[in-house]
């Protein structure tokens, strides 16, 4: 088998651009947004502005649903078949099933080269792990040595995020009404961490949304110096052109990266993080 064949599979929570996708001929999986009891595919059915209208009618968050067993075997059944090996990459165990229905696809197609990795991470602290696995991909290195590099470097993914409310969090379950309400009251803004797989609060800011974001990217200068300068992400749910350039401005002002890219949340992390959402993500060296 030609080891140029390794097949990389990702779910939509990557939030990678349909030009990174195909430039990298990553297949994405979509994960579930239940509305009204009714599924919809993230990316492909409903979008983030659907979402936040139908939330802030029925003030409440959709559920969430992990990718189906269907969509699994659709995305790597074809190159199984052909004798290809596959590696899915997916949101983190803590936060989702999704690895697990692949590993259940797994065994429902009988083959032991379909190679899961749980990434631990959420958003384009994902995507940052399926292009470093498309590039290794891409060099013909084999399967099982590509599998083994990304899980010694996922631990160094740096994903983190402002919301800019506390609101769609709260609908979710994903903390306390009071806590929200206290939150939004003195506009306070949290700082989302992902750490061990799991979102929790670091930090709290206060102000405006614009001048708060910067704050956050310039309190991250430390870990931003010891990035790996390939590529960084700035991921947002919907930010003012203004915000978004203020914080790219910042980050080409280090002369570090060579790659900024800006990417929209998509479905899933929309749903739960509400609109005003951003963050920075990146590999640490």
């Amino acid at each position: 088998m030609n080891n140029a064949d390794v097949k990389i599979i990702a779910d939509s929570t990557c939030d990678l651009t349909e030009e990174l996708l195909k430039k990298y001929e990553i297949t994405i999986v979509p994960l579930c947004i239940v509305m009204d009891d009714k599924s919809y595919y993230d990316r492909t059915e409903v979008t983030p502005e659907e979402i936040f209208r139908w939330s802030e009618e029925h003030k409440t968050t959709p559920k969430t649903a992990a990718i189906s067993m269907e969509k699994a075997l659709e995305a790597a059944g074809p190159y199984i078949k052909d004798g290809r090996d596959v590696i899915f990459i997916g949101i983190s165990e803590e936060m989702s099933t999704t690895c697990n229905v692949m590993r259940l696809a797994a065994a429902e197609l009988e083959t032991d080269r379909l190679f899961v990795i749980d990434s631990r991470s959420l958003s384009t602290g994902i995507g940052l792990q399926v292009l470093r696995a498309a590039e290794l991909a891409k060099t013909g290195m084999p399967a099982e040595e590509i599998v083994k590099i990304i899980e010694e470097i996922k631990d160094k993914v740096r994903a983190s995020f402002v919301v800019d409310t506390l609101t769609y969090l709260a609908r979710g379950g994903r903390c306390t009404a009071a806590a929200a309400l206290l939150a939004n009251t003195l506009k306070l803004k949290p700082r989302i961490e992902v750490k061990d797989g799991k979102m929790g609060v670091e930090k709290k800011y206060r102000g405006t949304l614009e001048k708060v974001i910067l704050k956050y990217t310039k309190d991250m200068e430390e870990d931003l110096l010891r990035a790996d300068g390939k590529r960084i992400f700035i991921t947002h749910s919907g930010c003012g052109r203004a915000v978004v350039e203020q914080v790219r401005t910042y980050l080409e002002g280090l002369g570090k990266f060579q790659e900024i890219i800006e990417t929209r949340a998509g479905g899933v992390i929309s749903s739960h993080c509400g609109p005003g959402t951003l963050g920075v993500l990146f590999f640490l060296k």
